[in-house]
C-alpha cells in the first residue's frame, strides 16, 4: 500500500524597500547594525535560534521541533516561512524600520504532531504584528532580530543559500529517487551506497510531462536530503556546475511514496 504527498511551491511576487533604524540586536556594536532592506536579508536561510518574552522567559510554543526551526527566506518582494506544519509565504516590505506582511498564502496539511498547528499560530501571529527588525553582520554568521510590539525578541541565524555559495541561481531539476539505494560502483568497496535516480519533466502548471528518463547512479548525492530506505521521493533540486563537477541541492520534496520491500 502506498502513501502520497504531493506539496505545491507557493510563488508570490511584488516589493518595496525603505531604509530603517530598527531597534538594535543586544550586545552588538552600533557599526555592525545595517539598514535592512531586501537585498541585505537575501542569501541567506534565517534559522531561528532563541524567542524571549518581554519577561526574558523562553517562548516555547516556538520550538515544538528543536531539531527544525523555523526558518525565513526573503527574496526580493517575497518571505516564504519554513518548518512550519504548513509551508506559508506572503509579500513584505520594509517601513520605518519594520517588516509589513502582505496577505499570507498556505498549504492546508493537517497538522497531526502534537503542538504542530500552535506553532503555525504563534510564528504567523508575530511576523503579521509589524515587529522592528534589524541585522547585526558583526559575527561569523549575521544574525537578524525581530522585537514585536508586545516586547517578545526573536532571533535568527543567517546560513548561506547554495546560490550565495555556489555564486549563481542554479539550474533548477527533477529527480525521482529510488526507494533502495544500490552500489556506487566506483572502483570503492562493494559496500559504498549511492542513491539511484532518473529524471522528471513538469510543465508550467506543476503536471508531469513526457517520460521519465533512465535510472542512473549518482555518486554526488543531493546535499540537504538524507535517504530512508524504502521511501521513494521526487524531488525538485537546483544544479550547480563546479569546477569539480555538478552539485546537487534539494528544494523541496514533491512526492513521497512507501514501496513495499521486493
Amino acid at each position: 500500500m502506498s502513501i502520497r504527498t504531493l506539496v505545491l511551491p507557493l510563488l508570490l511576487a511584488l516589493a518595496a524597500c525603505t531604509a530603517c533604524s530598527a531597534k538594535p540586536v543586544p550586545g552588538a556594536s552600533p557599526d555592525s547594525i545595517v539598514p535592512v532592506d531586501p537585498a541585505s536579508l537575501q542569501g541567506y536561510h534565517w534559522k531561528l535560534q532563541s524567542a524571549i518574552d518581554a519577561h526574558g522567559k523562553r517562548i516555547a510554543a516556538l520550538f515544538v521541533r528543536p531539531d527544525r526551526p523555523v526558518q525565513l527566506d526573503f527574496s526580493q518582494n517575497h518571505l516564504t516561512i519554513g518548518q512550519l506544519c504548513n509551508a506559508r509565504g506572503a509579500n513584505y516590505r520594509i517601513e520605518q524600520g519594520q517588516l509589513v506582511l502582505g496577505p499570507m498564502l498556505s498549504t492546508q496539511m493537517a497538522c497531526l504532531q502534537a503542538g504542530l498547528g500552535g506553532l503555525d499560530q504563534a510564528v504567523v501571529q508575530r511576523l503579521k504584528s509589524r515587529p522592528s527588525i534589524s541585522i547585526d553582520r558583526e559575527g561569523a554568521m549575521p544574525q537578524l532580530q525581530l522585537v514585536t510590539a508586545d516586547g517578545d525578541v526573536l532571533q535568527f541565524t543567517g546560513q548561506p543559500t547554495a546560490e550565495r555559495r555556489y555564486g549563481g541561481p542554479g539550474q533548477v531539476e527533477f529527480l525521482e529517487v529510488a526507494a533502495q539505494d544500490v552500489p556506487c560502483d566506483t572502483g570503492a568497496s562493494r559496500d559504498t551506497r549511492c542513491l539511484s535516480v532518473r529524471d522528471r519533466h513538469y510543465d508550467a502548471h506543476g503536471l508531469k510531462s513526457g517520460e521519465p528518463g533512465p535510472w542512473h547512479v549518482m555518486t554526488s548525492g543531493i546535499e540537504g536530503y538524507t535517504h530512508e530506505p524504502g521511501m521513494r521521493n521526487v524531488l525538485r533540486v537546483k544544479r550547480f556546475d563546479t569546477s569539480k563537477g555538478p552539485a546537487y541541492v534539494l528544494d523541496m520534496v514533491v512526492e513521497s511514496e512507501k514501496v513495499a520491500s521486493p
